[in-house]
């Protein structure tokens, strides 16, 4: 498949927009696990990052991995044909697993639980957000630069 220069602008323009917004919630996140283990209002702050990370969080970064796919499926950078691209798409696959069985359970239990939720998801809730968003700055950077060139082709 290939899409004319507007289309895949349109495309490259949506993937920045919801990466930028999945690094953004996780930004907002990460503050709210800091204000959570520094004196604030639990009851407010757990509910606040469950509703964050449930409604805006976790599509985003499905979102992302989507369109990401898609734009490197439909353009030519291909899928498997840059190592930045490969290397990208398993970091975005491995951090939505994660997101999906990892941290929304915990999202869901704080939205729910509030200033109950136990010491230990606490401090889960605030690992998570400061390696995924050094992760995000990597891909970031990994976008930027385009290191490591074309994965040479198999010859038979």
């Amino acid at each position: 498949m290939t899409l004319t220069p507007r289309w895949r602008k349109a495309i490259l323009t949506l993937h920045v927009i919801s990466a930028v917004g999945w690094l953004g919630a996780d930004l907002v996140l990460l503050t709210f696990g800091i204000a959570g283990l520094t004196g604030s209002d639990p009851g407010i702050v757990y509910r606040a990052m469950g509703l964050i990370g449930t409604v805006l969080f976790v599509p985003l970064s499905l979102a992302v991995w989507a369109i990401g796919v898609f734009n490197a499926w439909a353009t030519p950078w291909g899928l498997f044909k840059h190592w930045w691209v490969v290397v990208k798409l398993a970091l975005t696959t491995v951090m939505l697993g994660l997101v999906f069985f990892a941290l929304r359970p915990q999202l869901l239990d704080a939205f729910a639980l509030g200033a109950d939720l136990p010491q230990e998801q606490r401090v889960s809730l605030l690992a998570a957000p400061i390696v995924s968003s050094s992760l995000l700055v990597f891909a970031t950077v990994v976008s930027t630069y385009k290191p490591w060139g074309r994965i040479k082709p198999v010859r038979r």
